[in-house]
């Protein structure tokens, strides 16, 4: 029989745990309801459960959004002319964001149209996607010195890419989790206008199936720093962490050059990922 005072000891452990789980969510701005369901984690580090949605909004024209949008964890799905679920490229956004402006506390329903646009630099926080269309999110500024960020959230069900990299500028995506998707960043492979984009991945949840954590484009000179990659449900590691593409302007499928850690374009070590 186990000790009364080691008992003790035990609950005292898991609320230690707790609490800094909560000073870690109230670190990153997230409501209550969101700390709920993001702190449920299974003994791999994957998340058991989703948020909630606290309400619902349809969305029938794109949202523009300057300065901070709070959704409150509501889940917003396209109408109208947003009403649109496939892979057409010349979609609307559910949201559009301005030049630094935040999107936090919102969950994408179905139909998702073209998801969010970042016209410059951005911060998405505990954003969830529950079913991808096109593209969960796109980045687009043409400045070099943008800065993108990413914090929490998640996506599901994405054919394609998660999140569409097509401007200039670096993408940081930290402590974010996704399921069923193709790619979770891509590099835009064929633009007209092509960059040097950076892209920085670190705390990420992956569930297999997919196919791709982040695709680049060497020859223009991009990068990929991982760290801390859980990969889930693939022991055949079929999941590629980065993988090298010679991209064009020209509109053409780019070519695929190679995967795997290189120390040039694709930075990290074979232990900054795991499969679980």
């Amino acid at each position: 029989m186990t000790a009364p005072s080691e008992q003790r000891v035990r609950h005292r452990r898991r609320v230690t745990k707790r609490r800094a789980v909560i000073g870690s969510a109230a670190a990153l701005g997230l409501t209550a309801g969101a700390l709920v369901t993001t702190s449920l984690l299974s003994s791999a580090g994957a998340a058991t459960s989703w948020p909630e949605a606290t309400g619902s909004k349809a969305v029938s024209s794109t949202i523009e959004v300057s300065g901070t949008y709070d959704g409150k964890l509501k889940k917003f799905s396209g109408s109208g002319d947003l009403g649109t679920a496939d892979q057409s490229e010349d979609q609307g956004p559910l949201f559009e964001l301005e030049d630094g402006a935040v999107l936090k506390n919102v969950i994408i329903g179905t139909p998702a149209a073209d998801g969010v646009h970042c016209l410059g630099s951005c911060t998405l926080q505990n954003v969830w996607w529950l079913d991808v269309g096109e593209d969960a999110a796109s980045f687009k500024s043409k400045s070099s010195s943008a800065t993108y960020k990413v914090i929490g959230g998640g996506a599901k069900s994405a054919s394609d890419k998660v999140l569409q990299f097509n401007g200039a500028g670096t993408l940081t995506v930290t402590g974010f989790q996704v399921e069923n998707f193709g790619k979770l960043v891509r590099s835009c492979g064929n633009c007209k206008t092509q960059y040097k984009r950076t892209v920085v991945l670190s705390d990420i949840d992956a569930t297999a199936p997919g196919k791709a954590l982040v695709g680049i484009n060497s020859n223009y000179g991009d990068t990929a720093t991982l760290s801390r990659i859980r990969i889930h449900g693939d022991t055949k590691k079929k999941i590629k962490p980065c993988v090298r593409f010679k991209g064009n302007n020209t509109g053409k499928e780019p070519t695929e050059l190679g995967s795997g850690p290189d120390g040039t374009s694709c930075k990290f070590k074979t232990s900054d990922v795991s499969y679980e």
